[in-house]
């Protein structure tokens, strides 16, 4: 049995899947520098998160790398310090809403260029929008930078029961119970604002999807979401393929 096939602890597990999903996100083009962050709730807690370390490229953090913090912001476990604006967003979501275990902040580029757009909405216009009908929350109001409590708090209201959250002038929030669910709405976030923003360059009026179609459709993609945890799957395979010691030691 090789190292990869041992068996590994589920909070071992769970950094590798979160450095997994920042290294697969750097290689979609998703981050922006070494700004935004992802968190994890730490499997067997209610008040403790994983979370990428302050000046860290995406595509150098390895588990060994994963800080743990808890919910009053001091760092319980972990060789780096955490980004200010990283906490007040992941602490005040995790805290206030027990569905979201992992959460995943970006800038990526076509979600963020719809929210510059004066009452920019996700259209349910494409196959790959309905995967995110009736999840999507809006917050309308800019504040400048996530630097107190008060700004995280307001954030997580805003998303209420929402899995997905679009920030004015800013980017998305994308939440879900586990890394691979969250990551793959992410991934598919991106994709359908990014046919939404390319359709709508031809200057031609887009064509929306009835109501019922689009309720009936996302049940069914909501119905089995075995899909999300194979792609996931497929992104380490092809980072142990090509980018030998992500897993660190």
């Amino acid at each position: 049995m090789n190292a990869r096939n041992m068996p590994i602890d589920v909070q071992t597990q769970a950094k590798i899947d979160l450095s997994a999903a920042l290294r697969s996100a750097s290689r979609m083009g998703l981050g922006e520098g070494v700004c935004n962050h992802f968190s994890l709730a730490v499997p067997g807690t209610d008040d403790r998160f994983y979370i990428n370390p302050q000046g860290f490229h995406w595509s150098e953090v390895t588990p060994d790398d994963i800080v743990t913090v808890d919910v009053a912001g001091k760092v319980v476990a972990g060789r780096h310090t955490v980004e200010p604006t990283a906490f007040f967003i992941h602490s005040r979501i995790h805290r206030g809403n027990a569905k979201a275990r992992c959460v995943l902040h970006t800038h990526m580029p076509f979600a963020t260029a719809l929210t510059l757009l004066e009452l920019g909405r996700l259209e349910p216009v494409s196959q790959t929008a309905m995967k995110f009908y009736g999840k999507v929350a809006y917050d309308d109001q800019y504040n400048g930078l996530a630097l107190d409590d008060a700004e995280g708090d307001r954030m997580m209201k805003c998303l209420g029961d929402a899995s997905v959250l679009f920030l004015a002038n800013h980017g998305v929030i994308v939440t879900g119970e586990s890394v691979a669910y969250a990551f793959d709405d992410l991934y598919y976030l991106e994709r359908a604002c990014m046919a939404q923003v390319l359709a709508a360059s031809t200057g031609k009026r887009l064509r929306q999807i009835e109501r019922s179609v689009a309720e009936t459709t996302v049940r069914q993609m909501d119905a089995d979401r075995t899909q999300s945890t194979l792609h996931f799957e497929s992104l380490k395979r092809l980072l142990d393929r090509d980018d030998a010691g992500w897993r660190g030691v």
